[in-house]
C-alpha cells in the first residue's frame, strides 16, 4: 500500500496522512513507515489519539525499547514511557531555576539522543501531550543533506574518525550541578564514527551532538572548536525545520542522521512530550557506528 505523504521539509522528511497509528503492525503499514524513515529521516503524523498502550506497541515495531535504568544498572526494570516535562506530578510545575527545569534546558542544545549511552538511538518517536500557549517548538536539522554541502577540508579532518560523546560535558554547558546528577555522572564517555552510513539506503550522515567533545586524534580544544563549526554548519536555517506541536502529533526522527533541540515556552506553563527512544540493532548498523 503507498502511503499519501506530503513534504514535511524541502529537503527531509514527510508527512504522513491519512494513517491512523493504532491499525498500524508489523503486516500492516509499518513496512511503508519504516522505508519513508530510511529515505527522509523525519516523519510527520497528525490527529492521532496514540495511547501510551499504542505508544509503546509502535515503538517496538522499530526495536529494543531504550530502558536507560535498565541499561545503567544491568537489572530487569520495568518500562515506564520517558516524559519530556516541567510538570511536578502534584498539578503544578518546576521552578525555571530547578534542576529539572535546567536539565529540559540541555535539550535546547543541538543533540542527537542516546550518542553517550553504551547502545545508541536509532528512532526517538515522541507524542504531544500537554502544549504550552507559545513557544516549546522541537527543531530538526538534517545531517545527512548538510553532510552533502559541507566543506571538504572540513569532511577530510573528520574522515575515518571517532568522535567522543559524554552527557555530562553537554549538561555542564548548562549548569554544572547538573553533571553531578547520578542519572547524568553514571555514564562513562562513549566513541562513535563521525561518519555514518546508513544500511538500508547507502547515503551518509554526520553523526555528532552536544555531548561531542573530542575528535580522534585531535586535543579538546581543536576538538571542541571542529564539532562547533560543523554543528553550526548543519543547523543552519536551510537545513531546519521547526515543528510547532498540536495535541495529537507524532513526530519521529532517525537518530542517525539528525540532530534536534527544544526551544523556550513560559515556564509558568506546562508542557509534556511522551518519548520513546529505539536501540539501534546490528541490522541498522550498530557494527558499523
Amino acid at each position: 500500500m503507498a502511503l499519501s505523504t506530503r513534504p514535511l521539509h524541502s529537503k527531509f522528511g514527510k508527512i504522513v496522512t491519512d494513517v491512523n497509528l493504532d491499525e498500524v503492525n508489523e503486516n500492516y503499514l509499518y513496512q511503508e513507515i519504516r522505508e519513508l524513515f530510511e529515505k527522509h529521516s523525519a516523519l510527520l503524523f497528525c490527529d492521532q489519539t496514540f495511547s501510551e498502550e499504542t505508544h509503546i506497541k509502535f515503538a517496538q515495531l522499530f526495536g529494543p525499547l531504550e530502558n536507560r535504568d535498565a541499561m545503567a544498572t544491568k537489572k530487569n526494570i520495568k518500562f515506564e514511557i520517558p516524559k519530556v516535562s516541567n510538570e511536578d506530578g502534584e498539578g503544578s510545575v518546576f521552578d525555571e531555576s530547578d534542576l529539572k527545569t535546567l536539565d529540559l534546558k540541555g535539550n535546547m542544545l543541538w543533540h542527537t539522543d542516546s550518542t553517550f549511552l553504551p547502545i545508541p538511538a536509532l528512532a526517538n518517536i515522541i507524542a504531544a501531550k500537554v502544549i504550552p500557549s507559545s513557544g516549546g517548538q522541537t527543531e530538526l536539522a538534517s545531517t545527512r543533506v548538510a553532510l552533502r554541502d559541507l566543506p571538504i577540508g572540513i569532511y577530510k579532518k573528520i574522515e575515518g574518525r571517532k568522535i567522543w560523546h559524554s552527557v555530562a560535558h553537554s549538561r555542564s554547558k548548562i549548569d554544572k550541578n547538573l553533571a553531578q546528577l547520578e542519572k547524568i555522572s553514571r555514564w562513562p564517555p562513549q566513541s562513535w564514527n563521525s561518519i555514518f552510513t546508513n544500511p538500508v539506503t547507502g547515503e551518509d550522515s554526520i553523526y555528532i551532538a552536544s555531548h561531542s567533545y573530542e575528535i580522534e586524534g585531535y586535543d579538546k580544544e581543536v576538538s571542541q572548536d571542529l564539532i562547533d563549526k560543523i554543528i553550526n554548519f548543519c543547523t543552519q536555517e536551510k537545513y531546519v525545520y521547526s515543528h510547532n506541536w498540536k495535541k495529537g502529533d507524532v513526530l519521529i526522527w532517525d537518530e542517525r542522521s539528525t540532530l534536534h533541540r527544544g526551544r523556550p515556552w513560559p515556564y509558568s506553563e506546562p508542557r509534556t512530550l511522551n518519548s520513546i527512544c529505539v536501540s539501534v540493532t546490528e541490522k541498522d548498523g550498530l557494527l558499523k557506528m
